[in-house]
């Protein structure tokens, strides 16, 4: 239940908050330990209870303003599922997971599978109630990009409109908070990440920037103004938390990466329709139901070379998959957008 208005809400102690870092550290490490000993479960799974968004940023393509939440009972078998194949992190996304009515019990029950439960939200909805409810639940993680500093007709997610929200974050969190600044794609003024990733540290946030990539999760190279304002930031970010980027580097001067994408493996994307997916920009395939899919899939694909992977900007699929860089070749592939391979795949925009 949320408070009444005339409830004042205590914040955590900092003593409380950093108990709970340390906590949340040695599970962390405990998950990096077992996918070190052991490839085939999943480390990452993304997962969407909610398509609607209350936004509409003009680069996404991964929301619409009619869908309806995936019922509470579906979306906790599907948790169940991703703690049948012992999924080490789970993350909801969207569109905008705050608008799903029963959030908390999904993220309580992501907890209950022993996952760390991470959200990816615009922060539109936050309010310090809601922010402890999420505390009470477990959440682990949260995701915010900032794309601005004042909104425009690419995106409103601006650091105006957010700034209260970061702040009541700063005070009423005790789970991690991280803030996304990005360049390039349409984005009017490059310095606004700059400006964004030092508030976000000023929070005492970690903060990381990323390359907007096009309708595919391809690249696109940065201009001279946002290469500058791409070192800038970098050189700020904290070292603990953007130490897994370095691939961003080729984006940023337009080359490819020699890398080995275990999406599909390691890496889980989970639609509001229950398909598995390889990422969010390569959706289409393999496509089978969550609660098929089994430990068989999760080692083919861990083996299986993805023809999208050298221009590939998705970080998240960039950072699951250093875990094996070192490790299995792979020898099947499949070129995603294409006939071949699998029966091929299509992407679902």
């Amino acid at each position: 239940m949320s408070a009444s208005p005339n409830t004042t809400l205590t914040p955590p102690s900092s003593a409380r908050k950093r108990w709970k870092a340390a906590s949340r550290r040695v599970r962390e490490l405990t998950s990096i330990g077992w996918a070190l000993a052991s490839t085939g479960h999943p480390y990452m799974a993304q997962i969407v209870p909610m398509r609607r968004c209350n936004l509409a940023c003009a680069y996404c393509n991964e929301y619409d303003d009619v869908s309806k939440p995936v019922p509470v009972d579906e979306m906790l078998r599907r948790i169940d599922d991703l703690g049948r194949l012992g999924t080490s992190v789970i993350t909801i996304s969207g569109g905008e997971p705050l608008l799903h009515p029963d959030l908390d019990q999904i993220i309580a029950r992501i907890r209950k599978t022993g996952a760390l439960a991470g959200m990816i939200t615009n922060g539109y909805l936050l309010m310090p109630d809601r922010i402890q409810r999420l505390n009470r639940a477990g959440l682990d993680h949260m995701q915010i990009s900032i794309d601005n500093v004042m909104p425009d007709d690419v995106s409103k997610k601006s650091l105006k409109v957010l700034d209260k929200k970061l702040q009541m974050l700063a005070e009423h969190a005790e789970f991690h908070v991280n803030i996304n600044s990005v360049v390039g794609g349409g984005i009017a003024n490059p310095d606004d990440a700059r400006v964004v990733s030092e508030r976000a540290l000023g929070l005492g946030f970690s903060s990381t920037i990323g390359i907007i990539h096009d309708g595919s999760g391809q690249l696109k190279p940065l201009g001279d103004s946002e290469r500058v304002v791409w070192d800038k930031v970098r050189s700020l970010t904290r070292r603990s938390y953007s130490r897994f980027n370095h691939f961003q580097e080729a984006i940023a001067n337009g080359q490819t990466n020699d890398w080995r994408c275990r999406a599909g493996g390691r890496y889980l994307y989970v639609c509001e329709d229950g398909l598995v997916h390889y990422c969010s920009q390569q959706r289409g395939f393999p496509a089978v139901p969550l609660s098929q899919y089994t430990t068989a899939d999760v080692k083919r694909e861990f083996l299986t070379e993805k023809g999208c992977s050298p221009s590939c900007t998705i970080s998240c699929v960039h950072q699951v998959s250093y875990i094996d860089h070192w490790r299995a070749p792979q020898k099947d592939s499949v070129t995603p957008g294409s006939a071949a391979g699998h029966g091929g795949l299509v992407q679902i925009q």
